[in-house]
């Protein structure tokens, strides 16, 4: 991910000198890591998690950091966020006896290592930790990790949705949708003819018609120095799957069988299998929106012993998933090379 202010100047274009950005059609970043902190001081202090539910008592405290990057580029009216932030959140705990007399009070800290733009459709993972470790501290651990741990989630999720919105850029905006134009912008405009402005409605009809579309298609070309019935193995093996992306699968070896990758966020089903030829899959991911399904095809080629080339075809993949994120296509086909091809090739040994 391109760090913010980093952009290449060929992209980003200088200020017009009447300050404006027609329609956003040039890049407008806005830094978001300062919004950032105080969406998640807001949304995540003072929480109360347990009130009295089996004598126990457990709320969230203060977000002591948030850091890394957040930021939203804007071009044509086109929201693109991107963000890596890592978060620290303390908590405190206290245990009771029936007649509430406390027991024990204890303090904590959750730690979300890695929130991304680029996993937005998963949840991050959240590490929730004690200072107390007897046993009631681990009493209330527990208890953290069964009701803290799905609200955090649910807070991190609502940052994922309002950054695909653009986060304080959709305010910004919305502000200059509104603000009034000034007299020589209304005296250009008077000015305009009846036949430019017909030209633009129907520009605009086109842009909306295409946008109507909504999926691509990914198309990769893959080299592996193996079998083509040695890939083969792998990609339909599910306990070789584990090992190369270190996350639980169930796969199916029969045409029709159901399987689940990546802990169950990729599920699907076989379409069409030839041992060492051909893979036609049926792929879901579980943060597109509901009815939305994608065909997977994997061609495999052994041009000569020893040397297999595989064809991927990714047809049908949504533009946006169900938050709104613009990114799917982009990350479906990062997931493909880094998390499945490349894994492949540095843990089995087929070259890189």
């Amino acid at each position: 991910m391109a760090k913010y202010g980093e952009g290449d100047k060929r992209w980003i274009v200088e200020d017009r000198p009447d300050g404006a950005n027609v329609h956003n059609w040039h890049w407008a970043e806005t830094d978001c890591l300062p919004w950032s902190k105080t969406f998640f001081t807001k949304s995540l202090s003072n929480l109360t998690i347990i009130d009295g539910e089996g004598n126990l008592h457990i709320k969230t405290k203060t977000v002591e950091k948030v850091d890394g990057e957040a930021y939203v580029n804007v071009r044509k009216g086109k929201i693109i966020p991107g963000y890596e932030i890592s978060l620290s959140l303390s908590w405190e705990g206290e245990a009771k006896d029936g007649e509430g007399k406390t027991l024990l009070k204890v303090e904590g800290n959750i730690e979300i290592p890695y929130i991304a733009d680029e996993n937005a459709d998963e949840d991050p993972e959240v590490k929730v930790m004690v200072k107390d470790e007897g046993p009631i501290g681990k009493t209330l651990k527990e208890a953290m990790l069964a009701k803290g741990k799905p609200l955090v989630l649910e807070k991190v999720r609502d940052y994922v949705k309002t950054m695909a919105k653009g986060g304080p850029a959709k305010d910004e905006l919305e502000a200059k949708k509104l603000a009034p134009k000034n007299s020589s912008n209304i005296s250009n405009a008077a000015g305009v003819s009846k036949e430019k402005v017909e030209v633009e409605k129907e520009a605009k009809k086109e842009v909306k018609k295409e946008g109507k579309k909504g999926f691509k298609t990914i198309t990769m070309l893959e080299k592996f120095n193996c079998r083509a019935k040695d890939m083969f193995e792998i990609l339909m093996d599910e306990n070789r799957w584990k090992g190369f992306t270190q996350s639980n699968a169930r796969i199916s070896k029969e045409v029709g069988g159901q399987f689940s990758i990546f802990d169950g966020s990729v599920t699907g089903s076989n379409l069409e299998l030839q041992e060492g030829k051909l893979i036609v899959q049926r792929w879901r991911f579980g943060s597109w929106p509901d009815g939305v399904d994608s065909t997977v095809r994997l061609v495999f080629d052994e041009p000569e012993p020893g040397v297999t080339i595989i064809k991927l075809t990714h047809t049908d993949v949504p533009e946006e998933d169900r938050y709104g994120n613009a990114t799917v296509a982009e990350n479906t086909e990062r997931g493909w090379r880094d998390l499945i091809f490349n894994k492949i090739r540095a843990l089995f040994g087929f070259g890189i």
